[in-house]
């Protein structure tokens, strides 16, 4: 019996275009057959004649949308230079009108924490298949210029979350990762035990599978440096992103991180802008390596 054939790529809707530093962010709709629902999600294509471009993700933090990132951190200037695309996802599936999914700012819509859910009633929230399966092969089938087999991840928040615990899970797909005030231990803090329990139910061996620090404490080989820059003046960081967990968790796993406290910064986009270049030079060197 013959293999049934994949489903074709769904059609992209071009929702904007505009010039900057040369290249452009574009934006798009699709429907993703993971959520169950129609997606967007950001663009930045450097200067052509650029091809086989290497891929940089950003994931966004608590109540962003793709467009967050695109509009205010300046990353395009660095992107341009080091000849670098950016893609931003959305951070949850919208529209589903799901019981409750957009009664809290920290839950539901906004608020996908890059996980498949298993609890039934958040059966759609499958932002990790989305980011590391769907949304790759999205960008495959449409865009020939890039090389999506050079491919980084970096974040924000849930976002830095997002991207660190999707990097130590498939350090095969990705060539580094960075992150901007991550929610670095989940399972410890408020907003990842309302997420996780709602979404995963009460069994901590599941949730331990999205929390960087556990993940850390039983990676195999990580050798690339993990980046991350976290504020002094964050008011989330003693309660909510522990930065210090994750720390002590690479030290005694034996993997390098750069973790650089920046004093009198706080949890903001002006905070990412101030940092974005170095984080788009630490990804552009792994990217750009033989």
């Amino acid at each position: 019996m013959a293999a049934t054939a994949p489903p074709p790529a769904a059609a992209l809707e071009q929702l904007s275009k505009t010039k900057m530093f040369g290249g452009h962010n574009l934006r798009f709709r699709h429907q993703s057959a993971t959520l169950g629902c129609p997606m967007t999600f950001s663009l930045f294509l450097p200067a052509p004649p650029a091809s086989k471009l290497p891929v940089l993700y950003w994931l966004s933090g608590l109540t962003c949308t793709d467009e967050n990132f695109i509009i205010k951190s300046g990353a395009q200037r660095a992107a341009a230079v080091h000849g670098v695309a950016l893609v931003a996802p959305d951070t949850s599936p919208r529209g589903l009108n799901v019981e409750g999914e957009a009664d809290s700012w920290d839950f539901g819509v906004g608020a996908g924490f890059y996980l498949n859910a298993t609890n039934e009633k958040w059966k759609n929230w499958r932002m990790y298949d989305y980011v590391v399966k769907e949304l790759p092969e999205v960008l495959s089938s449409n865009f020939e210029q890039l090389n999506m087999s050079r491919a980084s991840i970096f974040g924000h928040s849930m976002g830095g979350h997002g991207a660190l615990t999707i990097y130590l899970k498939n350090t095969d797909k990705y060539k580094s990762v960075s992150a901007f005030a991550p929610i670095a231990n989940p399972i410890n803090c408020p907003w990842g035990q309302k997420a996780f329990s709602n979404y995963l139910g009460s069994a901590k061996s599941e949730w331990e599978e999205y929390d960087a620090t556990c993940l850390i404490k039983k990676s195999n080989g990580v050798s690339t440096s993990i980046l991350i820059d976290q504020g002094e003046d964050d008011k989330f960081l003693a309660e909510q992103l522990l930065a210090g967990n994750f720390e002590e968790a690479c030290k005694a796993a034996g993997v390098p991180l750069i973790l650089r406290m920046q004093p009198g910064y706080d949890h903001s986009f002006f905070f990412i802008a101030t940092f974005i270049d170095d984080h788009i030079a630490h990804h552009a060197q792994f990217l750009k390596s033989a």
